[in-house]
């Protein structure tokens, strides 16, 4: 029983630690996201100068693949912020 209340305490003197770690994975899941949608428009823009043909399967994989990665960032956001309140 002691053992149990050792560990409580510890984990108690650890939850600032916790939710500023958490308060940064939030932002590194933020800037993650922000970058990899920037680079997903940077060669949606290229492919469709290269090939205007192509324009409407290039835009619509490329809202397909935005939408994909904002769910993953906002999965983490979410897990962080449960984190953070939990």
């Amino acid at each position: 029983m002691e053992l149990l209340t050792i560990l409580l305490q510890a984990v108690m003197d650890l939850t600032p630690i916790a939710k500023m770690a958490a308060g940064l994975g939030a932002s590194i899941a933020t800037i993650g996201a922000s970058y990899g949608i920037g680079q997903i428009g940077r060669s949606a823009l290229e492919s469709i100068a290269r090939q205007p043909e192509a324009a409407g399967d290039i835009r619509s994989n490329m809202i397909v693949s935005a939408a994909l990665i904002e769910g993953v960032a906002f999965f983490a956001i979410v897990v962080c912020l449960l984190i953070v309140f939990l």
